[in-house]
């Protein structure tokens, strides 16, 4: 019976911790470190182009009642507000009909049938996006609500020659309960990735919730046609299609947070997490590249750091390797979540990191998954 040469098989497994450690800090000293020299912009040049705000909504009446008013209430000189209702039955129109009365810079646009041929909400961003009035349009949902009454106004500074695109920021608020954090860290370590990578000249996603583009560019792109098969996710995926360094801006300012209500079970959170990771296979090759040599080499991080320290091999310079970059990571986090409003999950940022690779691993036949046919 052959023998097992332990000490050879741990050396290799040391070896393999030792190149997938560099991958891991290569990556926070590269490319997430960005958001600590990111500077503050200064304040309006005077400058003010009018801004066409985009919200689709299907059986969202409940959500329209509580954040559409500020969203018409913005401090901002010439704004129009596209509200496209999507064959909603719950008493929406009446409720739109009737804002449309105090405020002239509503308009509607009904969907009174459903499409076959377009699935998700990609035929209302379309016909919200033709019906707009003005270049730059600034999408967002209807269960958002704005920072406060400067969300456009700050947004509005990045509408500069060459950029094309704007990505904000969209946090949950902030609730009791373990979960609570959970959705916020992951909610915010998407951020900090897409926000980090577009800084480094490498923009992939963003998010619909808030970010901006030119109307124009939308139709010389050719709009979400070539996602067919997606129920959720086009306006991501199109700035994964048309995005580049030198079209792409990002504003972090407080003030442009579009804050949600988060899940609150579970269940709906997953469901939702799928749907989001679906939509991430459709990225292009060298942005899955990228953001899977990342996920592969922290899953594999925690691998090889257990079962060297579990075999008590070498656990002097391994423990030195982890807390370099812990160190690494502590650093960069404390500057993001302190930018982005999320300080308060600093201080379990280590237990929440673990979970997302349990979770990142749970959702990995999603990559797979055949969507469903419904947005709503």
């Amino acid at each position: 019976m052959m023998n097992v040469d332990w000490k050879m098989i741990l050396t290799i497994a040391l070896y393999a911790f030792y190149g997938i450690a560099a991958i891991q800090i290569f990556y926070y000293l590269f490319f997430f470190s960005r958001i600590i020299f990111l500077k503050r912009k200064k304040k309006e040049d005077g400058n003010m182009p009018p801004v066409s705000i985009i919200i689709c909504a299907k059986n969202e009446l409940e959500n329209l009642q509580k954040n559409l008013p500020s969203i018409l209430e913005q401090n901002y000189p010439q704004y129009e507000v596209i509200v496209i209702n999507d064959n909603s039955q719950d008493g929406s129109n009446d409720f739109l009909s009737h804002l449309k009365s105090q405020y002239a810079h509503l308009k509607v646009i009904d969907i009174l049938q459903e499409s076959r041929t377009f699935k998700g909400k990609r035929l209302a961003l379309g016909l919200g996006l033709k019906g707009a009035k003005y270049e730059w349009c600034l999408l967002t949902d209807a269960d958002c609500a704005p920072a406060g009454s400067n969300w456009l106004n700050k947004m509005q500074r990045n509408f500069r020659e060459p950029k094309e695109i704007v990505l904000g920021y969209a946090p949950h608020l902030k609730q009791s309960g373990f979960l609570n954090k959970l959705i916020r860290f992951e909610t915010f370590f998407t951020a900090f990735q897409y926000i980090n990578f577009a800084l480094s000249g490498l923009p992939y996603m963003g998010v619909g919730r808030n970010m901006a583009y030119k109307k124009q560019m939308y139709f010389d792109k050719k709009g979400y046609m070539p996602q067919s098969d997606t129920i959720s996710g086009d306006d991501d995926l199109f700035i994964n299609k048309v995005a580049t360094a030198k079209n792409t801006k990002v504003e972090i300012d407080a003030a442009t947070f579009m804050y949600s209500m988060p899940k609150t079970t579970f269940e709906n959170w997953f469901i939702q997490k799928r749907r989001h990771v679906s939509t991430g296979s459709k990225y292009k090759k060298s942005h899955k590249l990228l953001l899977g040599l990342q996920s592969v080499t922290q899953l594999l991080f925690y691998v090889f750091l257990i079962l060297l320290l579990c075999c008590r091999f070498q656990w002097q310079i391994v423990l030195m390797i982890f807390g370099a970059r812990f160190l690494i990571q502590a650093i960069d986090y404390a500057v993001a979540m302190r930018r982005l409003k999320e300080s308060d999950l600093y201080w379990i940022f280590p237990v929440l990191d673990v979970l997302q690779v349990v979770y990142n691993v749970i959702l990995l036949p999603s990559l797979y998954k055949k969507p469903t046919t419904q947005w709503k």
